[in-house]
């Protein structure tokens, strides 16, 4: 049996007449950039993430670059986010001259630790006080992080939020959607997210009326009027084809996280009962080889991702032999950032963000796509097992 990682082509089969029709009316139209297919798109997202706006960009990258640059992020500030988390984030950091201040995460979520944050905050101001001016909080693999703490601290510190929702968009905390919380979310719709396009897209929510007319004016070159430039922006902008693909999309993603977060469930309880993964408080030193994705209490998961823990130093070993089988996994992320070549002008070692080194050296994703069967689920536990029998 063949099991991808992920299968667009199933996805795109089910609502083939719905995109093909969808970009016969752009392609007719001819209204290819902005325009009012992406004005309703934007209007869908706004609605969707509980927002007041939402303006369209080019990517989840930009998304993180624009909002940086709409709080005035520059050379000397400093932002905090998580060492555990796709690069872009730590490079729009970067790329905007400010500097990146890392948090360790929590094992449980791999997301940022409250605790940690609140001391890294109160470490920095007293070192530079005013310069800290933003935190980004990844909501990874479609869980948010603990969002009420960090939003405590920033009120406290008067400090801005910007939610990095690149994988989360539907994903909830205490009734909050991702994005909804923090001065900006941001969204990425890389084909592979739970709402994907069919090529580079994003999206950036708020609130704030000042900050979604600046982000507005960014993402086209700083352009108040046609042809007046109030700052240098970017061309950042959401083409309508990639708009229309999406608002097909949007109809479905409810429908298709749920499906995801029952396939979730499923693995959970297979895995438990073959003995394979334990669920408690000790799931550590429980004797079994795996630790489970568990959704916390009062987040809705949209399961973006199903990142199993591989123990005993047998991850690697686990994906070689299930890619054997034709399974497909991923390891997202197996270097953290804090460690990366390019940031070791920060100054950090390894050891200093201990969880996030230690989850890098163990997470595997499994396939948790939508289409997937119970019976390509089983398949899956089953050669877990035999790699488990073959290793005891």
């Amino acid at each position: 049996m063949q099991v991808p990682l992920l299968d667009l082509k199933a996805q795109y089969k089910n609502i083939k007449d719905e995109i093909n029709s969808s970009l016969t009316e752009v392609v007719e139209h001819q209204r290819f950039i902005l325009g009012p297919d992406v004005e309703d798109l934007e209007k869908r997202i706004a609605s969707y993430s509980r927002t007041k706006f939402a303006i369209g960009v080019a990517s989840g990258s930009d998304a993180l670059l624009l909002s940086l640059r709409a709080l005035e992020v520059g050379y000397g500030d400093k932002v905090i986010t998580s060492p555990f988390t796709f690069f872009a984030t730590g490079g729009t950091i970067h790329n905007v001259r400010a500097k990146i201040l890392f948090v360790d995460i929590k094992p449980d979520t791999f997301n940022i630790n409250p605790e940690r944050l609140l001391g890294c905050i109160e470490k920095s101001h007293k070192q530079i006080n005013g310069k800290l001016k933003a935190i980004i909080p990844i909501h990874l693999f479609g869980q948010m992080a603990d969002m009420d703490p960090i939003v405590d601290v920033a009120k406290k510190y008067e400090i801005k939020i910007i939610e990095d929702a690149a994988q989360s968009i539907g994903a909830e905390y205490n009734g909050y959607k991702a994005g909804s919380v923090g001065d900006l979310g941001c969204f990425s719709f890389y084909p592979s997210k739970n709402l994907g396009g069919y090529g580079d897209g994003g999206m950036i929510v708020t609130n704030d009326e000042s900050l979604a007319n600046k982000v507005r004016m960014l993402r086209t070159h700083g352009e108040k009027s046609k042809y007046i430039h109030s700052f240098v922006g970017y061309n950042s902008r959401l083409d309508a084809l990639q708009a229309v693909v999406l608002r097909v999309k949007l109809k479905y993603l409810d429908e298709w996280s749920k499906k995801r977060s029952e396939n979730a469930q499923y693995y959970n309880k297979r895995f438990i009962e073959e003995k394979l993964a334990f669920k408690g408080d000790d799931e550590e030193n429980s004797g079994c080889p795996l630790i489970l994705p568990f959704a916390v209490k009062k987040r809705k998961h949209i399961y973006h991702q199903y990142a199993i823990r591989v123990k005993r130093g047998l991850r690697d070993a686990l994906q070689n032999f299930l890619r054997d089988n034709e399974i497909g996994t991923a390891v997202y992320y197996p270097l953290p950032l804090h460690l990366q070549e390019c940031f070791q002008y920060l100054g950090y070692k390894r050891g200093d963000f201990p969880v996030a080194e230690k989850i890098s050296e163990e997470i595997l994703s499994l396939p948790v796509y939508p289409e997937l069967t119970h019976k390509m689920q089983d398949y899956v536990v089953d050669k877990i097992k035999e790699f488990f029998k073959k290793e005891s």
